[in-house]
């Protein structure tokens, strides 16, 4: 067992005001050659939100019911907005924190869902005199909870447009360089997602399933995993599909890429095509996904990664800025 004094929440983070919007995006993407343009383009879908990213309410939401379950202190630092990782471990350290579990809000295996937000441990700790030892715990992407989390909500999409609807789950999607580099052996991000999803389809008694993408950014030269929502949107209804769920499988709350990309874009393309479409919620604060992290917590500290695992080259692609 972690024998851990402490939890602290590490997740993405957005702004909350609308004078917020372009400084956290360019906190997302410093250095990383994102266009203006793009940056620009992104902005405008928070603007359309009031400025208001949903990701850190919805951090507040799980803090306060892990504060329900769990029988140590709970903190909450982000990688990109306030309050800042550093911040709240600073905090720990007054608090007199020494040993503390730490709950990365992704669920899978990449740069960008793991690797990153251990250099982000590792950074934030670098900056912090006495700053307590972090252990980030482990994925979860087949866990119990969190596949039962996600079949719930799926089930309550399926009753919204019928148990024959096609169900289509989704996730960011990636580089393909960094698809390849993702795990100890690559290719472990798709690999845990389209298991994930498989466990959610069997759990709601579905006889097939998609695993499509959203979300991409970057140069059109540049290969993401494809097929895109919107376009599979469109094949299936070729193909006679009248009713789809969407399952964010690849993500944990209702942020802006889920209300975005999914509830406006994707939802006025089933519109445009004369489809029915329900989304299934995320995890969220599900009771299943809340005792699934004390679970987490309980068991022996995680392995280390290796030192070769999610590494990407000095070429790094950007994620897209819309995340949060």
């Amino acid at each position: 067992m972690g024998n851990y004094d402490a939890l602290v929440v590490v997740s993405f983070g957005g702004p909350e005001r609308p004078e917020d919007v372009l400084p956290f995006l360019e906190n997302v993407v410093r250095g990383r050659g994102v266009p203006r343009e793009r940056l620009l383009e992104v902005e405008a879908h928070y603007q359309g939100f009031g400025g208001v990213s949903p990701i850190n309410q919805q951090c507040r939401d799980l803090v306060a019911a892990l504060e329900k379950v769990v029988d140590v202190p709970v903190y909450w630092g982000n990688r990109n907005w306030h309050p800042y990782l550093a911040d709240t471990l600073r905090q720990m350290a007054a608090d007199g924190v020494r040993h503390a579990a730490a709950f990365a809000t992704a669920a899978t295996s990449s740069y960008s869902s793991c690797r990153q937000y251990i250099e982000d441990i590792a950074r934030a700790t670098a900056e912090v005199p006495d700053a307590p030892r972090l252990v980030k715990l482990r994925h979860f992407y087949d866990h119990p909870g969190f596949i039962a989390a996600m079949a719930d909500h799926t089930w309550g999409a399926l009753a919204e447009v019928g148990a024959d609807a096609r169900l289509v789950f989704t996730a960011h999607s990636i580089p393909l360089s960094m698809a390849a580099a993702a795990g100890p052996q690559g290719g472990a991000y798709e690999a845990e997602l389209r298991a994930a999803s498989a466990l959610v389809a069997q759990a709601v008694g579905a006889d097939g399933f998609d695993l499509v993408w959203q979300s991409r950014s970057g140069p059109q030269r540049v290969p993401w995993l494809e097929p895109d929502v919107c376009d599979h949107l469109e094949k299936l209804r070729r193909e006679g599909t009248e009713a789809v769920v969407l399952v964010p499988i690849g993500f944990v709350s209702d942020h802006m890429e889920v209300k975005y990309d999914l509830d406006t874009e994707a939802a006025a393309k089933a519109e445009e095509l004369g489809m029915l479409l329900a989304r299934a919620g995320t995890a969220g604060t599900h009771p299943r996904f809340v005792s699934m992290i004390k679970e987490l917590m309980a068991e022996p500290e995680p392995v280390p990664c290796p030192a070769t695992c999610c590494v990407i080259g000095s070429g790094r692609p950007a994620r897209t800025p819309a995340t949060g």
